[in-house]
């Protein structure tokens, strides 16, 4: 099991120079990946900073040679596919084959999206994301798309040059277990970013039966023949690293490829120490 690292896009006043810092440290500390959440206005504060997540892992991605780059997740519905191949296709040309794309409908308290006048009604965020996401696999393993949707268009057109990585770009869908589109839209796809909807008091993990079943539930392969992924996580580490340590073994025994661990907007000595101490092996 990988161990990478959910960073902000934002919040308060963190300044882009700090997330790309984290970026380059997150490498010499040990870590396996870095991904960015993908808002356009931040969800903590009034008026938080808010940077785009594809300039800042550019920008990370010129300062190091081995983690792996993406986001966790993007709305795809905010997105328009064929802009989010092209730059996703970029970061994977600039870092030797590191990127990896994660989509979902998106937060329902995004700010980002009414503000703009983009779609906030479940249904039609859900449909947007069904059609895109086939759309957005086709651009990023170079194929000749040929899309006449609801939603989007695309007439006999490929993006060049092809990905880096064979056959495409791996692409997640993030979403709630608890809703089995989710699960379904993962299977066409090349790795899952699950949670538990938050109907319960405070944060609820996965325990190693549910990551079991989940896993048993997914392909077992990706597009690539490589393992399908399952990247559990999303919080902050625990005080008990003896737990923690215990609790990621069993994840890995039953099935997950990645633990994520979400590093909080704060000050930035904080931010730097949680990814200076690398991660929990």
């Amino acid at each position: 099991m990988r161990h990478g690292l959910e960073i902000p896009c934002g919040g308060g006043d963190v300044a882009v120079s700090t997330l790309v810092e984290l970026g380059e440290l997150a490498e010499s500390a040990g870590w396996d990946g870095v991904f960015l959440e993908d808002y356009v206005i931040h969800y903590s504060g009034d008026d938080p900073s808010t940077y785009d997540p594809w300039l800042v892992l550019t920008a990370i991605a010129g300062r190091t040679d081995r983690v792996r780059l993406g986001t966790t997740v993007t709305a795809l519905p905010r997105r328009r596919p064929a802009k989010l191949a092209r730059e996703v296709l970029t970061l994977d040309h600039l870092s030797a084959g590191r990127a990896t794309v994660a989509v979902g409908v998106g937060d329902p308290g995004d700010r980002g999206l009414a503000a703009f006048g983009e779609p906030t009604e479940l249904a039609v965020r859900a449909a947007m994301l069904d059609e895109g996401l086939d759309l957005l696999t086709g651009l990023l393993g170079g194929e000749r798309v040929d899309h006449r949707g609801t939603h989007y268009r695309a007439e006999q057109v490929a993006l060049r040059p092809p990905p880096v990585q064979s056959p495409r770009v791996p692409v997640w869908v993030g979403g709630s277990t608890q809703a089995g589109a989710v699960r379904r839209r993962a299977a066409r796809a090349d790795g899952i970013v699950p949670y538990k909807l938050t109907d319960t008091d405070g944060w609820a993990d996965f325990t190693p039966d549910e990551v079991r079943d989940l896993v048993a539930a997914l392909p077992s392969t990706r597009a690539d023949g490589q393992p399908f992924d399952v990247a559990i996580g999303g919080r902050r580490r625990r005080p008990d690293e003896r737990a923690e340590r215990a609790y990621h073994r069993e994840l890995a025994a039953a099935g997950a490829t990645w633990w994520l661990e979400y590093v909080p907007v704060g000050d930035p000595a904080a931010m730097r120490a949680a990814v200076a101490r690398g991660p929990l092996r």
